[in-house]
């Protein structure tokens, strides 16, 4: 896929944000949609070689509506200034999450801000077994890759039912369990930006493994 194209075009809608303007110009957003559900799909096969508990997520499932929710954001502008998509999604949190965007391109994996069932669901896995959550976050090339937990903001003592002397007591406080590793436009227009996601996703199945468990069972 070029990727130049799609990142020229969201560069043109972010500075003309309106439906007329997107409704001259719907051929070339169709044109860039396509080609990235078509890419979508090549990594959908991919990675479904790699991982033998994928779930199977074409593009046309994968990616994410261009139009922002004004129902309940009526400040933001019509329309997101980036390609948002999730593969390996059997709902839609928890997948491995792609974000290609004027202001940051991204690959992410995790729950951020989840449902109160299931975040009581994750803090139940780690007062059974947190040992193997802080193995994975402390396995050298995961921490090289995503530099630890992104920062939420966690609750000031423990949460109802958790003492706080847990020994867990840093991860239970958490209200946000997701990790994300940033990409440059020179990383993502490269010819190996197709290795690199695998790459990074192979990095990531053991903590989304870990947290799709939790929330399963």
């Amino acid at each position: 896929m070029d990727f130049k194209k799609m990142y020229s075009f969201l560069e043109k809608l972010t500075r003309n944000n309106h439906k007329d303007w997107m409704d001259a110009n719907r051929k070339e957003y169709h044109n860039v949609r396509d080609a990235y559900i078509k890419w979508l799909d090549e990594m959908n096969i991919k990675l479904a070689q790699i991982d033998p508990d994928y779930f199977n997520t074409p593009g046309k499932k994968a990616i994410n509506r261009i139009n922002n929710n004004l129902l309940y954001h009526p400040n933001k502008p019509i329309y997101k200034d980036h390609f948002g998509a999730g593969l390996d999604q059997e709902s839609k949190q928890g997948d491995f999450y792609i974000h290609l965007g004027v202001e940051e391109s991204f690959i992410g994996g995790g729950y951020w801000h989840p449902s109160s069932k299931t975040l009581k669901s994750i803090r139940e896995a780690i007062d059974y077994n947190g040992e193997e959550l802080l193995r994975i976050l402390n396995k050298k090339s995961f921490s090289k890759m995503f530099g630890g937990l992104l920062i939420d903001n966690p609750l000031k003592t423990a949460p109802k039912g958790f003492s706080k002397d847990h020994p867990h007591i840093d991860l239970l406080r958490r209200k946000s369990f997701a990790v994300s590793y940033n990409l440059s436009r020179k990383e993502v227009q490269s010819p190996y930006f197709d290795a690199q996601v695998i790459e990074i996703y192979k990095e990531l199945l053991p903590f989304r493994r870990y947290l799709n468990q939790a929330t399963t069972v």
